[in-house]
């Protein structure tokens, strides 16, 4: 269990000395490489195989993106009911389930769009419920002043999966088949799985006693444990609609992920149609944005606390999107267009991740314990909720606009993130993060 808030001046220990936190981090790694490489099989699987064009992607990215506004805010209350490990252990194997069911359509010969969309929504959902729960499983592990590092550990490994992801389900889909590539992400979900499941400590739940073992499900004892599951959504939102912090980060993420979408979906179409890009390198032009991920990991466990939160936000959003307002300007499928692209990603990766690890940090440290799940699926509902509207408008700009002229306009709209940053109460962030306020009482 995670230990008791101390004020003794001894430094933390290593969490790599700690078992518990190191399977939890290999199966973390393991499911988010399942993620990314699904994330690009799919739609180039669509592109590449069906000759999908830019309303079905712009549709097929919607539909794998709906369960953020659909299951955010119900993932959240059920996170910080039951306990986060039972939640990443069943999502895995059920990811790894209909991947494995994806593999056999495709050797049967059922692999098309609608199998796609089918196995697209599902993915989703369950990637929801996973991401909301692997935050707050940190939470409950390891102590406050680890957060950071601990942070910086989970968001390297999700850099990790962006170097391989890509690269490997772009290769897949290029060399070999649909279910193969398929099946590649069913086998990563299933490692995950199976190093989760080797955590032996007991995680305490906010409000269960912590002497129950932990796969027998106790009567709540708390008057917020027991409430219906909409007075719990209340007042996850309640709580970050009342934080100046909170509310400045859902409004910028919002701006960026509405965004990013759409950016995403024409540049799935403008690489290998405007450029003439192969599957693998396509993939390979994306993983580049995990190296970068990497180095963005490194920095956030010291940037902020050399320089202050606020002063790294913006100016890391400022860096990192604007790199995007260069592709546009690409032409051709020469080497120098190709290392421009993996430049572009690599500043990409490094100034987003050392933005999404900051703010990450921000928001763990500002909300009580028993509010994480809530809070951290709260911001998830208004930022990535705008996901599918982004894909569907990324897919009519291209078709309206051209490809060029819509990815730099998606692209210009990046840069809306960083202001909305500059103009609110994260701007002003210090160095030392400011102590969560009391947990709200529970609803009624």
């Amino acid at each position: 269990m995670r230990p008791p808030s101390s004020s003794s001046p001894s430094p933390s220990p290593s969490l790599w000395r700690d078992t518990d936190f190191r399977r939890l981090w290999s199966g973390q790694t393991a499911s988010q490489l399942g993620e990314h490489t699904t994330l690009v099989v799919l739609p180039l699987v669509a592109v590449l195989t069906l000759d999908a064009g830019a309303g079905p992607l712009g549709a097929l990215r919607a539909v794998g993106q709906a369960p953020i506004l659909l299951l955010s805010l119900l993932a959240g209350a059920w996170v910080d009911r039951w306990r986060a490990r039972t939640v990443m252990v069943l999502t895995d194997a059920a990811r790894a389930v209909a991947l494995g069911a994806a593999a056999v359509a495709g050797l049967l010969g059922l692999l098309g769009l609608p199998a796609l969309f089918v196995v697209a929504f599902t993915v989703g959902a369950l990637s929801v419920l996973f991401d909301v729960a692997y935050q707050a499983s940190l939470v409950r592990m390891v102590r406050r002043d680890q957060l950071v590092r601990g942070n910086s550990a989970l968001e390297g490994s999700r850099s990790a999966a962006q170097i391989g992801g890509p690269a490997l389900g772009g290769a897949l889909v290029s060399l070999l088949s649909a279910p193969v590539a398929a099946a590649a992400g069913a086998l990563f979900f299933a490692a995950s799985f199976v190093s989760l499941r080797r955590i032996r400590r007991p995680e305490p739940v906010p409000g269960r006693p912590e002497s129950v073992p932990e796969r027998v499900a106790p009567v709540p004892e708390r008057p917020e444990l027991a409430a219906p599951v909409r007075g719990r959504i209340r007042e996850g939102l309640r709580f970050v609609a009342g934080n100046a912090w909170l509310r400045a980060v859902c409004l910028a993420s919002a701006a960026f992920q509405l965004s990013f979408a759409a950016t995403m979906t024409v540049y799935l179409l403008f690489l290998p149609r405007e450029l003439h890009l192969t599957g693998a390198t396509v993939g390979l032009a994306l993983a580049a944005t995990g190296p970068g991920a990497l180095l963005g990991s490194v920095l956030a466990a010291r940037l902020p606390g050399r320089l202050g939160h606020g002063v790294v936000l913006v100016s890391a959003a400022v860096l990192g999107n604007g790199a995007l307002l260069y592709v546009p300007a690409l032409h051709g499928s020469t080497t120098a267009t190709i290392l421009a692209l993996l430049a572009v990603n690599f500043v990409f990766g490094t100034f987003s991740q050392l933005v999404n690890v900051t703010v990450m940090s921000v928001r763990q440290a500002v909300t009580p314990d028993g509010m994480q799940g809530r809070a951290a699926a709260t911001i998830t509902f208004v930022g990535m909720g705008f996901t599918p509207l982004g894909s569907l408008l990324g897919g009519l700009l291209a078709q309206e606009w051209g490809l060029r002229t819509g990815l730099l306009v998606t692209a210009a709209g990046m840069m809306l993130s960083p202001v909305l940053m500059a103009a609110s109460p994260l701007a002003r962030l210090g160095r030392v993060l400011p102590a969560p306020k009391a947990e709200p009482r529970p609803a009624e």
